[in-house]
């Protein structure tokens, strides 16, 4: 059980900095909670580190957005642009702390969400904070729900329906498509005129 245990965590991690087409963590949680008969105790830990290796994964994906994406092929003109949102962000802390926490606890992917953040520059805590609360929850939400119906359904036939569903695959392309309008939006307009218009060139 140790040996799975580490493996679930190093996986959680590493699915966590791929910001698009991975198998969420409730997955592998739920397999646990199926698969193994853990006490309490035991699966509260298992989830407090499972929600400690996705905030983990989440924060090196939003570090590398800022350093490669934000850095090496945005221009001055998107950046500037994505910088007037960011000094509204920094206005709405509570608001944005809030938005993170109730994302956290929703099925929606969330790389392509910390993928935009890292493009701002904003502090990591006001996203990962929120986002570690949310997921620790819902992790213990999936756990126990799993360990109780372990008898009554079929784990393979829920990880089959998932994964190759139109929804997961439809899901991850328009959050993507998300993140080239989140670039593109003309955020200057958009506050101080209330509509909505792109600026004409992205990237160097």
């Amino acid at each position: 059980m140790l040996v799975t245990s580490i493996g679930i965590l190093l996986t959680t991690f590493v699915i966590n900095i791929i910001p698009a087409f991975m198998p969420p963590t409730w997955i592998l949680i739920s397999f646990v909670g199926f698969n193994f008969h853990l006490n309490i105790l035991t699966l509260v830990i298992l989830c407090l580190f499972a929600a400690c290796a996705a905030t983990s994964g989440r924060i090196v994906l939003t570090l590398l957005s800022d350093k490669i994406i934000r850095h090496r092929i945005l221009n001055e003109r998107t950046i500037e642009n994505i910088n007037i949102l960011k000094n509204n962000i920094e206005k709405r802390k509570a608001f944005t702390f809030g938005f993170f926490l109730f994302y956290a606890f929703s099925p929606l992917p969330s790389g392509q969400l910390f993928l935009a953040y890292g493009l701002t520059e904003l502090r990591l805590r006001l996203a990962a904070i929120p986002f570690f609360i949310g997921r620790l929850i819902s992790y213990l939400f999936w756990a126990f729900t799993a360990s109780a119906i372990s008898k009554t359904i079929n784990l393979t036939t829920l990880e089959s329906s998932f994964y190759f569903s139109a929804y997961f695959i439809l899901a991850q392309i328009v959050a993507l498509y998300l993140v080239y309008v989140f670039i593109k939006i003309d955020w200057k307009i958009l506050f101080e005129e209330h509509k909505i218009q792109f600026i004409k060139k992205m990237v160097d």
